[in-house]
């Protein structure tokens, strides 16, 4: 039945069903260990989480339970069918997590769809360009207030003495606090570039400079930049950039579920 359906396709739609049989997805460790690239993704991950500093060895404090990890593999397609990349990410077992223990406050504010209609409404109006930029491991940059203490990583167990476990300090993906802790952090950055948040969305923060003004939203670890100075908008690049490891996308093509399309003649969304 796919064989029939796939003569009817493109060349490009042919590679990507192709490539999505040829590539198995590793579901244990001792599976991934024994790939070269799935190897080198988790090698990379630890790298990533060391140069963060994301925990320090220890020997767990008396009476506290270490919450798990495990691995997650995903592989990253390029529009055509081939692989962009392979992706492994370290995620903590947050559901193992005690409430009043290991995390208290997990409440994080979200964008509202109906502002960023009206951000896009502005921007069609005013022909203001509209930029996107994505955070790498947003929620690892999050400075962790509680003492929460997590398992050796599977298969990087080697550096580890006897009882040694990991205290973490900042957030790590799957646990509870780990979106408000990041929110907390990218917050307290953009205040500091002196743009002041607005009361009807928390996600939306703006800086005025006389008649110029600067509109910044973010969603998880994306982020839409626009308005009418220049300046100011290379300048939060710039400072954003040094503050974080980010990606610049260029400009708006898909946020929050929407495909955007923009022309002389307005903005499309979809």
């Amino acid at each position: 039945m796919a064989n029939i359906a796939k003569g009817n396709l493109s060349q490009e739609a042919k590679a990507f069903i192709t490539s999505l049989y040829s590539e198995e997805v590793p579901t244990t460790v001792e599976q991934a260990l024994k790939s070269k690239n799935w190897k080198e993704a988790m090698k990379m991950e630890m790298d990533a989480l060391m140069k963060n500093s994301t925990w320090e060895k220890c020997i767990i404090s008396k009476g506290k339970k270490p919450v798990g990890c495990r691995w997650v593999f995903t592989i990253k397609y390029n529009p055509d069918g081939t692989i962009e990349r392979y992706k492994a990410r370290l995620v903590a077992k947050g559901y193992t997590q005690t409430y009043g223990i290991d995390y208290s406050e997990t409440f994080y504010p979200f964008a509202k769809i109906n502002i960023i209609r009206v951000l896009f409404s502005i921007a069609a109006n005013k022909q203001w360009p509209l930029h996107q930029f994505n955070v790498k491991n947003a929620f690892l940059h999050g400075e962790l207030e509680e003492e929460v203490y997590m398992e050796a990583p599977p298969g990087f167990t080697e550096g580890f003495k006897p009882g040694e476990v990991c205290r973490l300090k900042k957030s790590l993906y799957g646990l509870k606090q780990s979106p408000r802790a990041w929110f907390g952090r990218v917050t307290i950055a953009i205040k500091k570039y002196g743009y002041k948040q607005s009361n009807s969305d928390h996600t939306l923060f703006l800086k005025q400079r006389g008649k110029l003004i600067t509109c910044l939203i973010i969603y998880v670890d994306d982020m839409i930049v626009t308005g009418n100075d220049e300046e100011e908008i290379k300048r939060l690049n710039v400072n954003l950039f040094s503050e974080f490891e980010m990606k610049d996308l260029g400009r708006l093509k898909y946020f929050l579920g929407i495909e955007v399309l923009k022309s002389n003649q307005g903005i499309f969304i979809c």
